[in-house]
């Protein structure tokens, strides 16, 4: 009998689930859903197959005091119920760093979860709670495989150079590197470009994940030449609450002169910062789109000043761009950004068609652009599942 797999990607306070077939190359889920704002005020939303809402009820009441442990325990045996008579076979989870030893999916042992532990500091919003997840399905199933797939590994095709950082050798060699990530999102696009570019696929291209957390990635025969992100998922661009890129003396200055310590400056920088400090309304993109508040207008203005500034940096290393692609939330549902970025980019030759644009084609540049501009969903969990389907096979 044939069974099932179950991706699981635990964010900061999120928890998705999918359900996919253990065969057939599909990258639908026959279940999935999500519970947001753990720790806050928690709410679960399910689908089958069809699109189908599902009784959010009979998942049970959810409260503030309930930790992603707690969610997890609660939805493991929720899903037994949900996904037939088929059995589970593998569970495959998102984990955001690999490190520099992992470049593709892993099956989790002790000794890879205790690697993985010592890598946390590096993705303080995520990494713990995906290891949370990890554990919470070893105590639920000691038996069940597990599949780690890394948002760093779509970044070990680069070249030594472009992970590099200016510092003493012997820190480089401690593996104090550029590692990028939002990988898995990264993969997915790779692989389904050829439908939307043709030959062009495997040329210049740069796919900008914008989302709460936001990177871009400069590709060339469909694989990774360079990215924004670095050494932890705080560099690169302005995000939902994130800085970004920042002059390393700001952060002294902050210890020297105003006594913060590193707990203080982590807390300032990875959630005071971003969208959220620079318009001091939120770190939602469509709650300052639909304000009117000069701050937030500051912070929309920014945001895209910093993305084209960014894609700019990327073009030296592909020699050139042939297609510009955006995923993620923003980057798929938000017209007006990108808008903003690209008209920054016109001398590189990216112009949009306005019409296209606002209706969230696919193809949204302007006939005769030299440059194709596609706004593409991404679909992390399609790559997990393929990941877990080859451990099944």
């Amino acid at each position: 009998m044939s069974g099932v797999i179950l991706t699981l990607n635990a964010g900061s306070s999120s928890l998705k689930f999918a359900v996919f077939d253990d065969t057939g190359p599909s990258a639908s889920p026959i279940l999935g859903g999500k519970i947001t704002s753990i720790g806050r005020d928690p709410a679960f939303a399910g689908r089958d197959a069809s699109g189908r809402a599902l009784d959010a009820g009979a998942f049970g009441a959810l409260d503030l005091s309930m930790d992603h442990e707690d969610m997890i325990a609660r939805l493991l045996p929720w899903l037994d119920t949900h996904h037939g008579d088929r059995p589970l076979q593998v569970v495959g989870h998102r984990v955001v760093h690999g490190g520099q030893r992992h470049d593709g999916p892993t099956r989790i042992t002790d000794d890879v979860l205790a690697e993985l532990d010592a890598l946390a500091p590096l993705a303080p919003l995520h990494q713990p709670h995906n290891l949370a997840a990890i554990r919470a399905v070893a105590l639920w199933q000691p038996d069940l495989p597990q599949i780690a797939c890394f948002d760093t590994s779509f970044h070990r095709s680069q070249d030594r150079l472009a992970q590099l950082f200016a510092l003493p050798r012997a820190l480089s060699d401690e593996g104090i590197l550029r590692y990028g990530f939002h990988g898995l999102s990264y993969d997915y696009i790779s692989g389904v470009l050829p439908a939307h570019l043709g030959e062009k696929a495997n040329g210049r291209v740069i796919v900008a994940h914008l989302g709460n957390g936001s990177s871009m990635c400069a590709m060339q025969g469909r694989k990774s030449v360079a990215t924004t992100m670095g050494f932890t998922a705080l560099d690169g661009l302005m995000m939902g609450r994130r800085s970004g890129t920042i002059d390393p003396g700001v952060i002294l200055y902050l210890m020297q002169a105003k006594g913060m310590t590193a707990s203080d400056i982590e807390d300032l920088l990875y959630r005071q910062s971003g969208l959220a400090g620079v318009s001091g309304i939120s770190n939602n993109m469509q709650v300052l789109l639909e304000s009117n508040a000069s701050p937030a207008r500051e912070a929309i203005e920014l945001y895209c000043y910093r993305a084209a500034s960014a894609l700019a940096g990327l073009v030296p290393a592909i020699g050139g761009l042939d297609a510009l692609v955006f995923t993620a939330g923003i980057g798929e549902n938000a017209p007006v950004i990108r808008q903003k970025i690209c008209d920054h980019l016109g001398w590189l030759g990216i112009t949009l068609d306005p019409q296209a644009n606002a209706r969230n084609e696919v193809s949204i540049s302007a006939p005769d652009a030299p440059v194709q501009v596609l706004a593409l969903p991404t679909n992390e969990e399609a790559v997990v599942a393929r990941a877990c389907r080859d451990f099944v096979a």
